[in-house]
């Protein structure tokens, strides 16, 4: 006789949840619409009419959001890193040699993926805490070919969220790739519809991003757009795809002849469809004009309430912005008075003292903007610190009515 154990008893979702939903301002996810909320709360059948209508449109809205006329766009069932996977398993295997380019912790992630599926990997590192030269890496592409040793991969990130460092010299790298024949992948997971990203008139091959950072959408669905020329290079390769899940020639039969490859995340496409319909309706130059204008007057607000910003102004990433905490601050017990007493949410770092705030999609309000600053400022002085709140709050007033459109 079979004796089964007893069930366990837990809390409901409502209890764990505080009453009042938090204010989500770190490096993401972000807060959504209501539009693309009510979507993702939607469940259809993955291969219906309905849901070969919504692929369709979403690859044509994702087309604008990537700047690109490529017909080779997709969803990935996973986060960004499942679309930054998703690039290498598809250009990379064993063999293929890869410059990785490093600015810290997110950009370190694409050397490991090419490792793992037999990738020769070299690692370009930045200066700490600063932008890549486009010298360098040219430097760096002519001393392979010159050893007859080319790489056949680049990869970089637009905007390192984990350091807040912005890899401004990304067009003229990626011209290079062009250059050198070297096929370049770019994240832009919290870059993407928050400031310019062409990705045909700077010839990328590849580019990543999540749903949950830029584009206001729901975390778990991600998308990648592959170029004419790293689609083709896909077709011929020889070598076997390390990640079934992953491979793009599969992946095409759900994302273009409407046919099975996985059960799509539905719930999660719908939310997505609204979020991109959202910044086409907006348009990415008003998008990046709001972003620009958001996250300059919070840099603004915080320097005039006596913090300094992490990074300098020249490698600085306007979505989300590196803030360093005085020596006496523990950043733990700061996010966790943050969190209880005002109900706002902002990220701690990875390694450095500092904390962060996003600025990315819907997190780029106003009354956002003065509810996080009043958040981080009262804490700030509530835990001891010598921080003066009223010239923060006033700045960031001022600011934002000297930059309104």
């Amino acid at each position: 006789m079979t004796t089964y154990s007893v069930p366990p008893t837990v809390a409901p979702i409502d209890q764990i949840l505080p009453d009042e939903p938090l204010l989500l301002m770190g490096a993401g996810p972000v807060p959504v619409q209501s539009k693309v909320a009510a979507a993702n709360s939607m469940v259809i059948n993955h291969l219906g009419d309905a849901m070969s209508q919504v692929v369709s449109q979403v690859k044509t809205l994702a087309r604008y959001v990537f700047q690109t006329q490529s017909p080779y766009v997709f969803g990935v069932s996973g986060p960004g890193s499942a679309a930054m996977e998703m690039a290498i398993t598809n250009l990379v295997w064993s063999g293929r040699r890869v410059l990785s380019i490093k600015n810290g912790y997110f950009s370190s992630r694409f050397e490991e993926m090419a490792s793992r599926v037999g990738g020769l990997t070299t690692v370009l590192e930045a200066p700490e805490n600063h932008y890549i030269d486009a010298d360098a890496v040219e430097t760096a592409l002519k001393e392979a070919k010159l050893a007859n040793q080319p790489f056949d991969v680049i990869t970089i990130v637009q905007g390192e969220t984990s350091n807040t460092v912005y890899n401004c010299q990304l067009p003229e790298i990626a011209a290079l790739a062009k250059k050198y024949n070297v096929l370049s992948i770019v994240d832009a997971v919290c870059t993407l519809s928050t400031m310019p990203l062409f990705m045909d008139e700077w010839g990328i091959d590849a580019v990543v991003t999540g749903g949950q950072k830029g584009l206001s959408s729901v975390p778990g669905v991600s998308l990648i757009a592959f170029s004419e020329l790293a689609w083709d290079v896909i077709q011929k390769r020889e070598a076997p795809m390390a990640h079934w899940c992953f491979d793009t020639r599969l992946a095409y039969e759900f994302w273009h002849n409407k046919g099975y490859h996985y059960t799509a995340p539905v719930s999660g496409l719908l939310a997505l469809h609204e979020a991109l319909r959202l910044i086409c309706e907006e348009t990415l130059p008003v998008r990046f004009e709001r972003h620009s204008r958001c996250s300059n007057a919070l840099q603004h607000a915080v320097e005039s309430m006596g913090l300094d910003l992490f990074v300098k102004p020249e490698s600085r990433l306007n979505s989300v912005i590196g803030i360093c905490l005085p020596e006496s601050i523990n950043t733990k017990e700061l996010l966790a008075l943050m969190s209880d007493r005002y109900l706002v949410e902002i990220s701690g770092s990875f390694g450095g003292h500092i904390v962060r705030i996003g600025q990315m999609g819907e997190q780029c309000r106003s009354h956002h903007l003065l509810r996080v600053l009043h958040a981080l400022g009262m804490s700030l002085q509530s835990l001891g610190a010598d921080i003066d709140v009223p010239s923060g709050m006033a700045e960031l007033e001022k600011q934002l009515l000297i930059s309104r459109p």
